[in-house]
This record gives C-alpha cells, sequence and structure tokens, in this order.
C-alpha cells in the first residue's frame, strides 16, 4: 500500500462526523401516525345506482300491467357451432312469428335439418327489394344491412342486423310476399336458408305444423295499433249525428312479475379485534363499510347483466340498434335517441365514450357537458353519457351502449326495493347480528334486495357491437 492510499483513508474517516441526535427511524418509535380509513380500488361511481328512480315494494313482487299485446315472435335465434358447420337449435325457432307456441319438438327438429348454411361475402346480396320472397335467413354471424330507396331515389340503409337475427319471416305463411327491401352482407356473413316449400312439404305431413300454421289466419286481422297494442276505436273530426264507437281497453291476461332478487354475505370479525383495536377507527364499522361498498358493486352488476331483470338481457328486440359502420358514431347516438321520447341518460362503458369521443373528433364535433350532482359529464343532445363499467366487453373489444327513459310517470325503467326491512342500515340494506360463535367470532349478515323494471319496450334501447378499439 502507497503513502498516498494511506492518507485518502484517513481523510474519509474525518469526514463521518458523529451522530449528534436522536435518528428518525428510532424516533419513530415513540411517534403516532396518521392512517387512512382502508381503501379500495373497487368502488365506483355507480351512476347506474345513483340515477335509478327507486319504487317502493311491499311483499317483495313488482307487477307490471300492460295493454293486450297481439304481437309475437320478437326474439333472437341461437346457433351452435361445430368446427365451420353452423345449425340452429331447434326449440330456437319458436322465436319466429310464424312458429311461435308451436312445440312439436320432432316437428321443429326436421325444420332445423332443412336449414342450408351459406356464406356471402362483403357486398353480396341476399335477397332483392322487390323480388318474391319465399325463404328466411337466419343470421349466424355477421352484419347485413337493409337497403331501401330514399325520397329522391337515392339508396338509403333502413337497418343493420347482426348474430342471431332472421329476416323474410312473413314468407312463411304469405304466398304473395315480396322484398320490401334489399338484404346485402355489410361484412362476411354466415346464413341459414330456410325456405317456404320446406316448411309447406313438411305440414303436408306433420298434422301439428298444418294446424299452426292454419290457426295463423285469424291472426292478421286483430286490430291493433303500430305497437301491436288491442285498438281502442275512436271517432274525430266527424259531424252532425255520427254514431260515436263503443270500446273498451283490454288488458294482458298474464302480466309479467318481478321478484326482489338478493345478494347476501356474512361478515365475520373475531370478538378480540372487535374489543381491543378499535383506536382511531372502529374495525367494525370498516369492515362494514367495505363489505356494503362490495354488496352495492355486485348489485349494479346485477342491474345491468342479470338474466332474469338485468337491462341488457331485457332490452326488447326491437330496440335494439347496431352500428352503422361498427365505431359509436353521432349518427348511431341519434338513432338510439329517435326510437323514445325523453330520454333521461345514456350508460357506456368507458372505453365506449372514449370511442365515441373519437368519433367525434374526427368529425370536428365537440360534444357538450351537462352538470349533474356538482359532476360535469359527457352529454349528447343534452342527455347525459354516465360511465358505467359493468357493462362488459367482450373478447371482440365490442360492447353496448344504453338509453333509457326513468321513471313510473314516464312508463320507463325503475329500480325496485323494499325499504323499512329489520335491522335496516341503508333502503333496502339490513346488517343482522347472527351471534358469537365457540372460537369468539362475531357475525353479522349483510342482505340488500333490489331489481329493476322496464314499464314498457321503448323506455330502454341498446345499440350493440360497438367496437372501442379502432383507431383511424
Amino acid at each position: 500500500m502507497t503513502v498516498g492510499s494511506v492518507g485518502s483513508v484517513g481523510e474519509g474517516i474525518r469526514d463521518q462526523a458523529p451522530q449528534q441526535s436522536l435518528g428518525t427511524a428510532a424516533a419513530r418509535n415513540l411517534a403516532t401516525t396518521t392512517k387512512s380509513v382502508p381503501q379500495m380500488q373497487e368502488i365506483t361511481s355507480r351512476w347506474l345506482l345513483r340515477m335509478l328512480p327507486w319504487v317502493q315494494v311491499q311483499g317483495g313482487t313488482y307487477r307490471v300491467n300492460r295493454r293486450l299485446s297481439y304481437s309475437v315472435g320478437d326474439g333472437r335465434v341461437t346457433f351452435v357451432q361445430t368446427g365451420d358447420r353452423v345449425a340452429v337449435i331447434p326449440a330456437e325457432l319458436g322465436e319466429l312469428p310464424a312458429l311461435r307456441d308451436f312445440d312439436d319438438e320432432a316437428a321443429l327438429a326436421e325444420l332445423a335439418q332443412r336449414c342450408e348454411q351459406r356464406e356471402f361475402a362483403a357486398g353480396e346480396v341476399l335477397a332483392t327489394g322487390g323480388q318474391a320472397a319465399d325463404r328466411i335467413f337466419l343470421l349466424a354471424h355477421g352484419r347485413v344491412e337493409k337497403v331501401g330507396e330514399g325520397p329522391y331515389g337515392d339508396e338509403a340503409v333502413v337497418e343493420v342486423l347482426a348474430d342471431g337475427a332472421y329476416f323474410g319471416d312473413q314468407a312463411l305463411v304469405d304466398r304473395e310476399a315480396v322484398w320490401q327491401y334489399t338484404a346485402r352482407a355489410a361484412t362476411a356473413c354466415t346464413v341459414l336458408v330456410l325456405t317456404r316449400d320446406d316448411v309447406l312439404n313438411l305440414a303436408d305431413r306433420a298434422e301439428s305444423l298444418r294446424s299452426h300454421l292454419a290457426g295463423l289466419a285469424a291472426l292478421p286481422h286483430q286490430r291493433t295499433n303500430k305497437y301491436g297494442e288491442a285498438a281502442i276505436d275512436l271517432s274525430a273530426g266527424h259531424v252532425g249525428e255520427s254514431v260515436v264507437p263503443h270500446t273498451y281497453v283490454d288488458y294482458d291476461a298474464a302480466p309479467r312479475e318481478y321478484e326482489l332478487s338478493v345478494a347476501q354475505t356474512v361478515l365475520k370479525v373475531h370478538s378480540r379485534v372487535a374489543d381491543l383495536y378499535n383506536q382511531p377507527m372502529n374495525q367494525t364499522e370498516q369492515q362494514l363499510r367495505l363489505t356494503v361498498e362490495a354488496l352495492r358493486e355486485r348489485q349494479e352488476h346485477e342491474l345491468i347483466n342479470n338474466r332474469e331483470f338485468g337491462l341488457l338481457n331485457n332490452c326488447d328486440y326491437g330496440q335494439r340498434l347496431q352500428p352503422h359502420d361498427g365505431v359509436p358514431s353521432p349518427d348511431d347516438m341519434d338513432e338510439l335517441l329517435s326510437r323514445r321520447r325523453g330520454s333521461k341518460l345514456f350508460l357506456a362503458h368507458p372505453r365506449a365514450i372514449a370511442a365515441f369521443g373519437r368519433e367525434c373528433n374526427r368529425r370536428g364535433l365537440v360534444p357538450d357537458s351537462v352538470e349533474v350532482a356538482g359532476h360535469h359529464v359527457p352529454a349528447w343532445r343534452g342527455v347525459p353519457i354516465f360511465p358505467c363499467n359493468k357493462i362488459p366487453v367482450t373478447e371482440a373489444r365490442t360492447t353496448s351502449i344504453i338509453c333509457m327513459r326513468t321513471g313510473e310517470d314516464e312508463q320507463g325503467v325503475i329500480g325496485l326495493r323494499q325499504s323499512g326491512i329489520p335491522d335496516e342500515i341503508e333502503p333496502s340494506l339490513s346488517v343482522r347480528f347472527m351471534g358469537i360463535d365457540e372460537q369468539a367470532i362475531i357475525s353479522y349478515l349483510v342482505t340488500a334486495y333490489y331489481s329493476a323494471a322496464v314499464l314498457v319496450p321503448d323506455a330502454l334501447g341498446v345499440l350493440e357491437n360497438v367496437e372501442v378499439s379502432r383507431w383511424r
């Protein structure tokens, strides 16, 4: 070691001054920390729960009475796929107006076998307007445009159909039916085709099908309004001593009933924790607060996705729209609004809101905003667009946008609950003490009751299959 090296080491030792005060690490042993309450990433704004008008439901059941309606067969058809082969589920043929309430399983199975699978490329014509309509198309996959003639002779897209839709169903019962539009594939499509001849040939051999089709002859003679409801006879604009028509309003004999659904969990807290560790925060209260937050999140998820009463599954098929170009455009939002009066709100996944914003930017439009409960919320045509991450985004990066009218007085969408239940801490949410077991663990039953009802079909609309990952 050189002399110079020894000098350098000595200088480093002299630079380390001795500690003259208590260090921060040791000082923390005598200090009191300032703590936050337990945080939770799952908590969202839950706009649906905040904006739905809640109706008190006594007895746990809400009945929706409506005028008698003669409309039938407005559902969608479900398929099964094996490799590149697609087949319709026989019972799903009952969604067709001509086969509604037809329950001969053998006949339906044979009709399903007679459906011929066909593939169409984008731009191909499936049916031409003005020609005889002698077959029904079941759309298994893809998008089809109904093209008609505009008021000045130009081409106009009347409607866009997607997976599960069907068209041409009038051909099964009307020999004189003609196509009122041209059906053109907007994307590559897989369809099943069932001809009228196949149905009539089977009817010649199957008495059940023949009698069912014959019984449909009386249905078109029922006097209905454009919504399919039994007509109310009225007279207007008459003079003199004209005979005033007699009428009455007929009701649906089997109205739908909504039962309150339930979400529950058992919260457990050890008595030693509850007794000794309650400063500065009460452990039981914090445990309960986070449990209630999770329960409310699940409640909103069920109101969107539940198969029995969820908004996505209970939207009338006549109120479901397809975007004309995949992305959510201002044109699609306008069409969604035009399907109902007094729309109060949109619900969309945040990624769908971003996709709509990109489309507005591309067109040079700036969506307005409205203030709701102190928050500035994006809006379209003055109707707020609330974010809701409970609306699913599929693996194909598509989602849905919901538009609704709310309130009993407006014949809209309402939330259902029952306030005043035992041990209630919030409306329709209770916490019941269940006792202490032999291990000194305290149990609480946390329960929420809720549901939702759509009073008339046009109160709720959905823009389906919205693409959220397309960048232009």
